[in-house]
């Protein structure tokens, strides 16, 4: 198994189409993306074992919003941890992918190069054997951790079967 960690808004298997929009929910915290990136650096820390490649869905995942029903002209936002957790991933060496089901990608494409994250992410890829974290609302700092908690346990249990491949903490 390929050691990736998956964030998306719905589960891999169930298809988006004719999904409706869930409402915000609750006010969220406002933190700023250092201070995110730092408390995400404490929580990388506390884990022997780390993915080699963590993966975000676009939609209800890194921003409230689905690309299609929104127009290139647009200035799009991100939930508000999205852009501590990336830079936090990329001061440790975990790359980063996406892996959208968007029927509008040059949509998807222009609000990533709008919120200059773009170049952050090393590819977009599809659904291989990885740890996938349901996200309602977005990721944040407490599913990041769930991610890394569910992905260490697959990792060991692995490990007990004989396979290898891991990223050790850096």
């Amino acid at each position: 198994m390929y050691p990736i960690l998956t964030f998306d808004d719905l589960p891999f298997w169930r298809l988006s189409v004719g999904s409706k929009p869930r409402k915000l929910g609750k006010k969220r915290e406002n933190m700023g993306d250092e201070r995110v990136k730092t408390e995400v650096l404490q929580t990388i820390n506390l884990f022997q074992v780390l993915p080699k490649l963590v993966v975000f869905d676009l939609d209800y995942t890194i921003w409230p919003f689905y690309c299609e029903c929104r127009s290139k002209r647009e200035m799009p936002s991100l939930y508000p941890h999205v852009k501590g957790i990336l830079y936090a991933l990329k001061d440790k060496g975990i790359d980063v992918a996406i892996a959208s089901r968007s029927p509008t990608p040059d949509i998807a494409k222009t609000f990533l190069d709008k919120l200059g994250i773009q170049s952050m992410f090393v590819a977009q890829i599809n659904n291989m054997g990885a740890t996938s974290i349901l996200v309602d609302n977005g990721v944040n700092q407490q599913a990041f951790r769930q991610g890394l908690v569910e992905f260490s346990q697959k990792s060991k249990a692995s490990d007990k079967a004989g396979s290898s491949g891991k990223n050790k903490k850096k």
